[in-house]
């Protein structure tokens, strides 16, 4: 049986902002995603400046602006790059659902596949990694329990007897989402779009800052993020991420896609912040 939406639900449907929000002018954008990149880099931290900047996009809801952040991660690169770049971005993605909710990990998404070329396209990965079945079940409850207890120890029992207080399920229900969806997937650590440990919290502290008004979360995953670098595979990247400067850097950069986002001031982006070089470990 078909229905129809009447011209009633239609008016209400239009109104409270149904639209996204709309991307920033190009150019205060473009100088952002430089800026970003350029500190990431000079820090040896290639892939994480692309993970918080999707990320923050995701959760801000500002699904025009994403496109331009592929095409401008992507120029100039060949298509094995360019395939590298899509795959670390719809992760992202993907895992911002655990975060912020799935109807803006679809929004996100779906701008961010508009703008994938054939040949990348081509190239993507389509068999799912994370179908349950009864001989992945337990890995997938292990490998959640595991994150779960890597980000909140030494609270991580308290937590999750706090949850099962507020519904029976709850507990479960997250753990499953942790093993299903945050967690470091079995695969080798320079496979396309791999998202491990310690980017997983950098998506996950951009995700929540630029959300807003859920401070304990926010706060939660910061030292998430900062415990990251006990995780027992770690690079160098992951070394400065989960470092304090590191975790500063990600707080205010996020910031700064916000204010933008927002059409607040912004200062000059110089790309070579005293605050960003290397620091403590």
């Amino acid at each position: 049986m078909s229905v129809s939406l009447t011209s009633a639900l239609k008016s209400l449907l239009a109104l409270k902002r149904p639209a996204p929000v709309p991307s920033p002018p190009l150019q205060p954008l473009f100088a952002l995603f430089n800026a970003t990149r350029s500190e990431a880099v000079a820090n040896n931290a290639p892939n994480g400046w692309l993970v918080l900047s999707t990320s923050t996009l995701v959760a801000a809801n500002v699904p025009d602006a994403i496109p331009h952040l592929y095409t401008f991660a992507t120029r100039d690169k060949d298509v094995k790059s360019r395939v590298a770049d899509a795959e670390l971005m719809r992760e992202t993605g993907l895992k911002c659902a655990e975060f912020i909710g799935v109807p803006r990990s679809i929004i996100g998404l779906t701008s961010l596949h508009s703008a994938f070329e054939d040949d990348v396209k081509a190239q993507l990965r389509t068999q799912s990694l994370r179908t349950l079945r009864p001989d992945t079940a337990d890995a997938f409850v292990q490998s959640g329990r595991q994150l779960w207890d890597s980000v909140y120890h030494p609270h991580h029992e308290k937590l999750l007897a706090k949850l099962d207080s507020f519904h029976p399920d709850f507990a479960a229900f997250v753990i499953n989402g942790y093993g299903n969806l945050l967690a470091p997937l079995d695969l080798p650590p320079d496979s396309p779009g791999t998202v491990g440990r310690t980017l997983t919290s950098v998506l996950g502290v951009a995700a929540l800052r630029a959300e807003e008004g859920v401070g304990p979360q926010l706060t939660s995953h910061v030292f998430g993020l900062l415990k990251a670098r006990n995780w027992p595979v770690k690079t160098v990247e992951d070394e400065w991420l989960s470092s304090d400067v590191g975790a500063e850097w990600v707080l205010k950069t996020i910031d700064r896609y916000t204010e933008l986002i927002r059409g607040e001031d912004q200062p000059a982006f110089t790309g070579s912040n005293a605050e960003t070089k290397k620091g403590n470990k």
